[in-house]
């Protein structure tokens, strides 16, 4: 390497997260297998990753059962999948798997980033924008601003009660992908492990209560990144494939 050439960036994993069952779809199948504009959820998230050229490797998490299915959709659309793994009973727990296969295979130098496969239509520009983050901090999330008013409610006499309003201005509502060194999100879980009550519902919570040091930078997100959880959702999704946004 000459001395004027930069230094090599570090390599970038995706873990996609597909170990849900979708039971809140009240599908029969997990809804990462259902049709949306003609291609199952998965195929959509997977193809987003596989144009994004700041991602090197494609690791799918998914539970055993449809490990096999998984593969084969996953090979048939993206040459960046290097492998299906099994993933937990929790998302955490899909995240830990990912993140050892990471540390295995690419080592602590390493970045990933850990996404919903329910959110299938994720822009190359927030993917570019995570990864970009990580050049300059260890941990970072995709967010949007909150457009309603949030409230803090506390138990009543006749059920609930409003206790607090929240200041909507600096209110975000979370979204995926979120970015880590890999070093740091694998040293957080390690910690978490000593707090097994813990139950985190997205990875940068898990920096935020264990490495509290550790700045947690936000990007901007995007209304499109919805994620795919009821079947109204698929009504949104199919529109939004259906005009082009």
């Amino acid at each position: 390497m000459r001395k004027s050439d930069p230094p090599p960036r570090p390599r970038t994993v995706a873990a996609v997260l597909a170990g849900g069952t979708g039971s809140r779809m009240g599908a029969p199948i997990p809804k990462q297998f259902i049709e949306v504009g003609g291609k199952p959820v998965l195929r959509h998230t997977l193809e987003a990753f596989e144009a994004a050229p700041e991602i090197d490797a494609v690791v799918v998490v998914t539970a055993a059962a449809f490990r096999e299915r998984t593969l084969d959709l996953a090979l048939a659309c993206s040459a960046k999948v290097a492998d299906v793994v099994e993933g937990g009973r929790t998302r955490s727990e899909s995240s830990r798997a990912a993140i050892a296969w990471a540390m295995e295979r690419a080592g602590a130098d390493a970045r990933i980033l850990l996404h919903d496969a329910a959110r299938m239509l994720v822009p190359g520009q927030v993917i570019a924008d995570v990864v970009r983050a990580l050049d300059e901090c260890d941990a970072v999330t995709a967010a949007v601003p909150s457009s309603d008013t949030v409230i803090e409610a506390e138990p009543s006499a006749s059920g609930e009660a409003i206790a607090a309003a929240l200041d909507r201005s600096r209110l975000r509502r979370v979204q995926t992908p979120q970015g880590f060194r890999l070093g740091t999100i694998a040293e957080a879980y390690e910690r978490a492990a000593a707090e097994p009550a813990f139950a985190p519902t997205d990875d940068c919570s898990v920096v935020l209560r264990f490495l509290p040091d550790v700045e947690i930078r936000v990007v901007a997100g995007a209304e499109r990144n919805l994620k795919v959880t009821t079947p109204i959702d698929l009504v949104v999704a199919e529109a939004l494939l259906s005009d082009g946004r």
